[in-house]
């Protein structure tokens, strides 16, 4: 049976890295796919959103999320390890990361206008990408 793509509007991704694939109103839903710049020994930097908060959910694979958690001194790189179908979302203002397994498939669910223009970057110092990878590998 065929719908009538005027109500249901059917979308998959099956390449590489992040793709949106409905943008609707004020919000996004993106696919989010492995990828070798989200390996962990090519995370150079930190994200943050300034005007959103970003949800995530694992639909297949392994993903760990990174949290540059504030702290007197500076910024803590944290991991959480996300498990399927759970709803992790990231706080408007709080710098993030994320490395995938290769058969990995995160949704992403976020304001339309989330990019570089409400978004910054926090370079990583040498002892955060040490600690990055630390938490990466501890988690195999």
């Amino acid at each position: 049976m065929n719908i009538d793509s005027r109500l249901v509007e059917i979308s998959e991704y099956t390449g590489e890295g992040y793709r949106p694939l409905v943008d609707y109103g004020e919000w996004r839903v993106a696919i989010l796919r492995y990828i070798d710049e989200l390996a962990p020994e090519n995370i150079h930097s930190l994200e943050r959103h300034n005007e959103t908060d970003e949800v995530f959910v694992l639909l297949a694979g392994k993903c760990q999320l990174f949290i540059g958690v504030p702290q007197d001194d500076g910024v803590v790189i944290e991991a959480v390890r996300m498990e399927p179908l759970k709803l992790y979302n990231i706080r408007k203002g709080v710098y993030h990361s994320h490395t995938l397994s290769q058969d990995a498939m995160v949704l992403v669910v976020e304001n339309r206008n989330t990019g570089d223009r409400n978004s910054e970057k926090m370079a990583l110092q040498e002892e955060q990408a040490d600690r990055l990878m630390i938490l990466a590998n501890s988690s195999d």
